[in-house]
């Protein structure tokens, strides 16, 4: 499965409903649409469109079991956040470095 964009993906995470019910879907695992319904005290329909938001930046999937559709958490699809945060901790680390060396050298 190809990852999504990194932009789909901090902006689907931006949102707190959505974020909360990624987040439900990793802890507690597959879960139907009714469920993550009451969990997010929200409207079904509401839980659908962040649902179709998730797809879209693919943090998940879903399968169909006669009438009702589940819902996983597709962990993976954060590889363009964590790579994003390795990125800039890497800056920001090499700037403390810099920083730790420039009060050093300060010292009496």
């Amino acid at each position: 499965m190809k990852s999504a964009p990194a932009n789909h993906v901090f902006r689907a995470l931006a949102d707190p409903t959505r974020r909360a019910i990624f987040e439900e879907l990793t802890r507690q695992g597959e879960q139907t649409v009714h469920a993550l319904t009451r969990y997010a005290g929200v409207s079904q329909p509401a839980v659908s469109k962040h649902l179709t938001v998730l797809k879209r930046a693919k943090l998940v999937r879903h399968r169909r079991e006669g009438r009702e559709t589940h819902y996983r958490a597709e962990p993976k699809a954060l590889a363009p956040i964590v790579d994003w945060l390795e990125h800039y901790g890497i800056f920001w680390q090499d700037r403390f470095n810099h920083l730790e060396s420039l009060l050093e050298r300060m010292k009496p």
